[in-house]
């Protein structure tokens, strides 16, 4: 760990944001008032002048050498309270940030962003109104963005933008995200709701939990109906929805569309394949059935090797021929994720996954870098894992934007996480016309989020003031079996606040 000494006592919320910037350099690192012990030094000046300008300045002092930075901007108008400490700490963090790049020769090409949803702040300049070159001079002069990111983030939101054209209004809708909480096994990296199902099975959790979602989807249902609300996209996530039997899964898509208001309105519905073995004919006819065609079929390495150290109990093989059956099946939307910086992965393999993504040509293509999340495994256990160098894993980002380009893929949505590889990101790739309606309406936040099911993130985004309130179900499915129904009351709630009002 490497301890910062700073030279005063900040708010708790300045050294925090403070705290992230220096974790882009350090993979782990302390801001402390006291000197004991400490590796650097940083001191700090900022001025708020009665012109509505803010001076700040930087020092750095490490191993005898002095490391400076002064930065000015001039704002049209005066702030106080909660915006005039956004734009303190987005000051110091930009002169926090130069000191840094200078001492460890690193170019952070996402500036001072640490944020999941850089996107979101693209989007908020437009609407302002702001020129694409307005917008890029902002980013790069205040936010520090490398001109490579500030195009792609340009790139995305022009996508997004034809992918849906009202996205500005869409907040009189709303998505649903339906969770199932099983999976074969859990990979080493995961932190999502991931239950083995053959034990929750024998122990009967499988069964009483499908009872539960049955009844809150038709209660959740009922509200919708008797407001007469549209749905935009609804999205099987998990764990792995394909992970219960053929004949549940039909009883969950009949019970949905004969709860939900305006079925023939709703413009896309995705259930996750995720991991192979879960795929089989029986399933993909149920799918067919009820005209569910986008579904996500996962290799994230195409190395057997990888697959094992990960915890992922299929074969590349085995990926490769549940893409051709669901392809045969009808599926005409497939979505496949790869990860870069996996354990022992490095540039040879990734040339391989991507060689391999191109005999297939999947629809759509996800390009993570591998996060160190805190409750993974992977993490717990982190000297077992060796994962690739920011250098190899920033190569690697680089052949996956060249190998997309290529393959007639473009950007469409991207979101960052904390503790990521090379300080990067994820990005979502499709073939033009193909691209997730839900993955943008919630990395964008443009609208509520609707929960149900086990682990089920709702997000209440107010359709006005965008003011966003989250509620969470349980994780564990034996928490959601008995609280659920409170869930449902709580929901109901926070729904008629936003849209009885």
């Amino acid at each position: 760990m490497k301890i910062i000494h700073i030279d005063q006592n900040y708010p708790e919320d300045w050294i925090r944001v403070l705290n992230h910037i220096a974790n882009l350099f350090f993979e782990d690192s302390k801001l402390k008032a006291k000197s004991d012990g400490a590796d650097m030094s940083i001191f700090f000046e900022h001025h708020v002048a009665e012109d509505c300008s803010l001076t700040t300045k930087a020092v750095l002092e490490v191993e005898g050498k002095q490391f400076t930075n002064e930065y000015h901007i001039q704002y049209d108008t005066q702030a106080e309270g909660r915006e005039l400490n956004i734009r303190i700490k987005r000051a110091l963090s930009h002169v926090f940030l130069d000191v840094l790049e200078q001492y460890t020769g690193m170019q952070q090409q996402w500036g001072i962003l640490t944020g999941v949803r850089p996107t979101k702040l693209y989007h908020k300049f437009r609407k302002e109104g702001k020129t694409e070159k307005e917008i890029a001079d902002i980013l790069i002069r205040d936010f520090r963005l490398s001109a490579q990111k500030v195009a792609l983030l340009k790139d995305i939101v022009e996508r997004q933008l034809v992918t849906i054209p009202d996205i500005d209004n869409i907040g009189k809708e709303i998505s649903v995200y339906i969770g199932i909480p099983f999976c074969p096994t859990k990979c080493a990296y995961c932190t999502f709701p991931a239950y083995a199902i053959g034990s929750n099975r024998k122990h009967g959790r499988v069964t009483t939990f499908l009872e539960g979602l049955h009844i809150e989807l038709r209660e959740m249902g009922k509200w919708l109906k008797d407001n007469d609300m549209k749905i935009t996209s609804i999205y099987w996530g998990g764990g792995t929805p394909t992970s219960i039997e053929a004949h549940e899964m039909d009883a969950l898509y009949q019970t949905m569309y004969d709860s939900f208001p305006h079925p023939e309105t709703i413009r896309e519905v995705t259930v996750e394949a995720g991991r192979p073995d879960t795929i089989t004919t029986e399933k993909l006819e149920v799918l067919k059935k009820w005209g569910i065609d986008r579904i996500s079929v996962n290799p994230q390495s195409y190395t057997d090797e990888t697959l094992k150290a990960i915890g992922r109990h299929h074969t590349v093989q085995e990926t490769v021929d549940k893409f051709w059956l669901a392809r045969e099946s009808g599926m005409n939307n497939i979505n496949m994720d790869l990860i870069i910086g996996l354990p022992n992965e490095g540039i040879e393999e990734f040339q391989h996954s991507l060689e391999e993504s191109a005999k297939m040509q999947p629809e759509s293509l996800t390009v993570h870098t591998l996060s160190f999340k805190r409750a993974s495994e992977m993490t717990r256990n982190k000297d077992k894992y060796k994962v690739a160098d920011r250098y190899t894993v920033a190569e690697m980002m680089q052949m996956a934007q060249d190998w997309t380009k290529e393959n007639d893929y473009g950007p469409y949505y991207l979101y960052r996480q904390k503790n990521i590889l090379g300080n990067l990101e994820n990005v979502g790739y499709s073939k033009a016309g193909e691209e997730s309606i839900y993955n943008i309406v919630i990395m964008e936040e443009v609208q509520t989020i609707l929960g149900i099911g086990c682990g089920a993130s709702s997000k209440f985004v107010h359709p006005e003031t965008g003011k966003i309130t989250q509620f969470h179900n349980p994780k564990d499915p034996a928490a959601y079996i008995m609280t659920f129904e409170d869930a449902i009351g709580k929901k109901i709630e926070f729904l008629d606040e936003l849209y009885k009002a």
